[in-house]
């Protein structure tokens, strides 16, 4: 009963009322899937921007040919409940290797036992970047997750939910960043799909599509072995406010469970 109440009124929060593709540091469409009591997932994200911004905006500095690594654990709590935690760093010609900040993601799933047509989970995540890297150092995110696995098809939708906590987007309220993914099984081994990532702006009152951001990603996932998770894609943006090419790899390791 206490897990049925706990998970119901985390999913809750997704009706609660700074737009941004995952700040390209993590660029990943979840699954609803946690992470399986007592073991530990390793992910390291790293991706290239090949044609980004290159002027420095409100104090941030520019993308354009920025290395993106960004060091994830997760640690499955129980059977329906997760710990995520993120390092961010960037390097780029003329300003060396940094650190960007940390966050951490709690995540909860609906129960296998409560028989669903679908997945669902919903991850809450917090935390700072430096004030060079983003113009809002302070953000928390709810993503609420939906997916579906229909024979060698699979879908799923990120309706994610941002909100600045402190910079220049703090006065605004949440704000809509869908992300969706659709993958199909070619082999046992090898899945292609397409991934979007977008940031149309605050609830209410969406962005004019010139100032949304609007990413597609080819996508390639590599089914080597149930403990390992490798993901690589090439995204295009499709307007103007859209880092405009970047190449992306995940490589993933689960220890223990």
């Amino acid at each position: 009963m206490l897990r049925r109440t706990l998970v119901a009124a985390a999913l809750l929060l997704v009706v609660a009322p700074r737009a941004r593709a995952q700040d390209n540091y993590e660029i990943q469409v979840y699954g609803s899937e946690t992470v399986p009591q007592g073991a530990t997932m390793i992910e390291l994200h790293s991706n290239y921007t090949l044609s980004g911004r290159r002027d420095v905006e409100d104090g941030v500095l520019p993308t354009d040919h920025a290395l993106h690594e960004t060091l994830e654990v997760t640690h499955g709590m129980n059977s329906w409940f997760e710990v995520g935690f993120y390092a961010f760093t960037s390097a780029r010609s003329g300003q060396g290797f940094q650190w960007v900040g940390d966050h951490i993601r709690p995540r909860v799933r609906v129960p296998e036992d409560w028989h669903w047509p679908f997945g669902a989970s919903l991850s809450m995540e917090v935390g700072y970047q430096r004030p060079e890297f983003s113009a809002d150092t302070w953000s928390i995110e709810l993503r609420p997750i939906i997916d579906k696995q229909i024979g060698r098809w699979y879908a799923s939708f990120n309706p994610t939910l941002d909100k600045s906590l402190r910079g220049l987007g703090a006065a605004k309220g949440f704000e809509f960043s869908p992300n969706a993914a659709v993958t199909a099984d070619v082999t046992r081994a090898v899945n292609l799909g397409v991934e979007y990532y977008g940031a149309l702006g605050p609830l209410g009152h969406i962005d004019p599509r010139g100032e949304q951001e609007h990413q597609l990603f080819g996508a390639v996932n590599l089914n080597v072995s149930p403990v390992w998770e490798i993901n690589f894609g090439l995204g295009a943006g499709l307007t103007r406010p859209t880092e405009h090419r970047i190449v992306k790899l995940i490589l993933g390791r689960r220890i223990g469970g």
